[in-house]
């Protein structure tokens, strides 16, 4: 099946993009994002995450991809904790970025995250969305 991928699309290492998923141009997608099928991405995806639904929004750790490529169960929890704070325990990412950085102990993964977050001047994905 196809995917769209408009000019200037940053990919990163170890992405996962299902079928007839469409990314607009200027879009950064981090390693180990996992993005699904039908997909519109008008937003940054962050690394290790997987994104699906309209509009797309955070909806967990690629942690089945990640265990794969090597990362260990310690790698993968903190990498929970760390979206967990951004996009269920926080109703803003400000608030969610803020919550990482004063109760979240410094790690490898909280600084790819942070800076990913940091130069996404065309914003990031949704938290999970309710309905």
């Amino acid at each position: 099946f196809p995917v769209t991928i408009r000019g200037f699309v940053t990919i990163g290492n170890w992405v996962v993009v299902e079928g007839v998923v469409a990314v607009q141009q200027f879009i950064e997608i981090g390693d180990h994002a996992f993005i699904a099928g039908g997909s519109l991405v008008r937003k940054n995806v962050p690394p290790y995450i997987k994104v699906a639904r309209e509009p797309l929004s955070y909806i967990g750790v690629n942690s089945i991809g990640l265990r794969r490529r090597g990362y260990s169960d310690e790698q993968v929890t903190r990498l929970e904790d760390i979206y967990r704070a951004l996009f269920v325990h926080n109703n803003s990412l400000a608030a969610g970025v803020k919550q990482i950085m004063e109760t979240l102990p410094e790690s490898e993964e909280k600084q790819i995250v942070l800076a990913f977050i940091q130069r996404s001047e065309k914003g990031v994905v949704r938290g999970a969305q309710t309905t």
